[in-house]
């Protein structure tokens, strides 16, 4: 069983390795905002990616300023973005699935109350 602490371990890398893959010359403070986490969390984050070899850094060369790092996926990094990936849409639909279920539940504990001001099934 995994761990909650190593799930959101694992969607922060599967968003980090997705963002990088679409754009490699985010800044840490840039990925750090778009992952919701602290600059200080993003580059523990990147350097474990690092240490993993699924991220190498390069120099980003079209960059006025020339200390501006790019953030590259190895082969490595692409095919384990491919397995997070797989994992965590099973989660999320596992997570929706059961949302829905709930919602569903609700929706109709509040109609057999015939409650006034309540939801019906098409909101």
């Amino acid at each position: 069983m995994t761990s909650k602490r190593t799930k959101l371990q694992e969607d922060t890398h599967f968003r980090v390795l997705r963002l990088l893959q679409e754009n490699p010359e985010m800044s840490q403070r840039e990925l750090a905002e778009a992952v919701g986490v602290s600059v200080g969390g993003m580059h523990y984050v990147l350097n474990a990616l690092i240490e993993k070899g699924l991220v190498k850094l390069g120099k980003f060369t079209a960059a006025e300023d020339k200390r501006r790092y790019a953030y590259v996926l190895t082969p490595k990094g692409i095919r384990e973005k491919s397995l997070i990936t797989g994992r965590f849409l099973k989660r999320k639909l596992a997570e929706y699935e059961a949302l829905k279920a709930e919602i569903e539940l609700l929706q109709d504990e509040l109609t057999e109350e015939g409650k006034p001001g309540a939801i019906g099934k098409n909101f």
